[in-house]
């Protein structure tokens, strides 16, 4: 019987291309915890815990996430077998409290390896793969009008996204449904305008905003208000006829089923990490489509370790009718895989390989490392 025999971290912090402004920082680089797990016949699983701009977005940063994997996650799992991963899933809940991303990077190493084990990719192993490309929407978010218009239609010239989200939320309601209006107007037809307020609204703030978006054009509004206000977003959900996506609010099932029963949201952004791994993510799918609820795969900003990983679930979900944010990737200087994941045509490839589907570049895993104790090459040189 294969058993785990060593779970290692590793954090890597990779610059961006260009600043990501968010209503609560501004994000210059991303930082990912990479997961490695070797078993005991050789084998070996990779998985990645990434959250958003340090501890400004939720409770995990990069440097919980490993210390919950390393001191409480890998000592209880060391020695189990290696096969069984619904009792890995089930021991960490045990041995460790919420810490959702944490246990999601471990848990995606343990599907990697079983994977490559049978020799499938997880996708099959979740019942299947339905679709081997998936719609890519690409985030807007350098707070500049002009230079976000010139960003989207470049992408829709190119053909590489024509689905847009906003990041907006730290400028007033006002300035914020104005930037929104100039950039539809600029893409008119040949693009889907949306956006982000990732919580900075006020419920007030919110019926006047969602009020002006919508006049506007925009299609869809994700977590416009805190997510301990369920009450209010299920206000505006009822309120108004473009689609209220529920996000930050969103962290498992349980939070899934809370939302669905309080009628709080049109769409579910279903993310991995966020969800407490790729299990209880297909849990949420489950539960928003028994709700009769729209799905679209969210994204923690992961390498492409994780949007890999991601994409073997969502793959398997026969309609995601707002599509897929798995853009990741193409927001870091560098990607860290070995062969990085397609994107063309307005859309997203699945990795077809065993496991995951993607393997590490280690040169350049080693020249983002953190913790790095041999002088740095150049990227030119890795």
């Amino acid at each position: 019987m294969t058993k785990i025999d060593q779970i290692e971290t590793v954090v890597v912090d990779v610059p961006t291309i260009r600043g990501h402004v968010l209503s609560m920082a501004t994000m210059r680089s991303q930082t990912a915890v990479l997961v490695r797990i070797r078993f005991s016949d050789g084998s070996l699983g990779i998985g990645e815990g990434t959250t958003i701009g340090g501890l400004t977005y939720c409770v995990e940063s990069p440097e919980s996430i490993q210390s919950a994997i390393e001191t409480y996650i890998a000592p209880a799992l060391k020695g189990k077998a290696a096969d069984d991963v619904n009792t890995a899933i089930q021991l960490m809940d045990k041995v460790v409290r919420g810490n959702r991303i944490a246990k999601a990077a471990v848990e995606i190493a343990l599907w990697d390896g079983l994977g490559k084990r049978l020799g499938m990719p997880v996708s099959q192993l979740f019942g299947g793969q339905v679709h081997v490309r998936m719609p890519v929407a690409w985030t807007l978010a350098s707070g500049s009008s002009e230079t976000d218009i010139a960003e989207a239609l470049e992408m829709i010239e190119t053909r590489r996204h024509n689905i847009f989200k906003l990041k907006i939320g730290k400028r007033s309601v006002r300035d914020d449904v104005a930037h929104v209006a100039a950039i539809k107007r600029a893409v008119g037809d040949a693009g889907s305008v949306r956006v982000d307020i990732n919580q900075a609204w006020s419920l007030h703030d919110a019926r006047w905003g969602l009020k002006g978006l919508q006049d506007a054009g925009c299609e869809l509004v994700e977590q416009p208000v805190q997510s301990r206000y369920v009450e209010a977003q299920r206000e505006l959900t009822a309120k108004y006829e473009i689609a209220v996506m529920a996000d930050e609010v969103l962290n498992g099932p349980e939070d899934a089923l809370a939302i669905a029963s309080r009628a709080a949201a049109d769409v579910f952004a279903v993310k991995v990490a966020q969800s407490g791994g790729i299990k209880r993510a297909s849990e949420v799918v489950a539960i928003g489509q028994a709700a009769g609820l729209g799905l679209y795969a969210g994204t923690m900003l992961e390498t492409g370790l994780g949007t890999a990983a991601a994409l073997q679930l969502f793959c398997t979900v026969e309609k995601m009718s707002w599509g897929t944010e798995l853009f990741g990737p193409l927001l870091l200087i560098e990607d860290i895989l070995a062969e990085p994941i397609k994107y063309n045509d307005f859309c997203v490839e699945v990795p077809s390989g065993t496991g995951i589907g993607v393997a590490l570049d280690e040169d350049k895993v080693a020249y983002f490392d953190r913790d790095r104790s041999a002088p740095r090459k150049t990227l030119e040189e890795v």
